[in-house]
């Protein structure tokens, strides 16, 4: 269980202007294991999954928490998939990195595991990068022996028709408010696709 009331990026809560930094709630539990986090570029979705995982980190520590509440299960491991970057000195591409990462979350992870991936599926084509993270998700939702409580950023829009198939996921999107020709990011998060 993962459940944070009005959390702050730890990091982002020190170096803004006092009352800057926008407070986000995050909720994973047994009914609700999946959280798909969409929305556009700079918006906050990664500052999101990054800000879940620090919270967990200095919760467990039993550290201050930035948050107005929070309740949580011990986690057993935090898998992360953040970035793209090749390994070239060791011959790996870009791609190879991202799946060799997610090979480790597939495997190793259990029901008591947090799993932070964002944007899964990038280092190669679109449709394969899609049909990657499709797949990864249902294994996630459906394999018993390796359902961690998952927060996913991604920007392909198609698998939000995952939490309609899929009893344990949910949606969530960052919210953008457009005003004539500009866009302002508010860096909330909130339900739905």
């Amino acid at each position: 269980m993962l459940e944070i009331a009005e959390g702050r990026h730890p990091v982002l809560e020190d170096i803004l202007p006092r009352g800057e930094c926008v407070p986000n709630d995050i909720e994973l539990n047994r009914n609700k294991r999946i959280l798909l986090v969409t929305g556009p570029n700079m918006a906050g979705k990664s500052t999101y999954l990054r800000q879940a995982a620090l919270l967990v980190i200095l919760a467990q520590c039993g550290s201050f928490v930035p948050a107005e509440s929070m309740k949580f299960s011990p986690v057993d491991r935090i898998y992360t998939r953040i970035g793209s970057g090749d390994r070239l000195s060791r011959g790996q591409s870009t791609f190879l990195v991202e799946m060799a990462e997610a090979a480790s979350l597939l495997n190793g992870s259990t029901e008591n595991s947090l799993a932070i991936l964002d944007e899964v599926g990038r280092g190669t084509s679109t449709y394969d990068g899609l049909s990657i993270a499709w797949a990864m998700l249902e294994y996630l939702h459906d394999n018993r022996d390796h359902r961690p409580m998952v927060l996913f950023a991604t920007h392909y829009h198609e698998l939000t028709s995952l939490a309609a198939r899929l009893p344990l996921c949910s949606n969530a999107n960052t919210v953008v408010k457009e005003t004539g020709k500009r866009i302002a990011f508010l860096y909330k998060v909130e339900e739905g696709a």
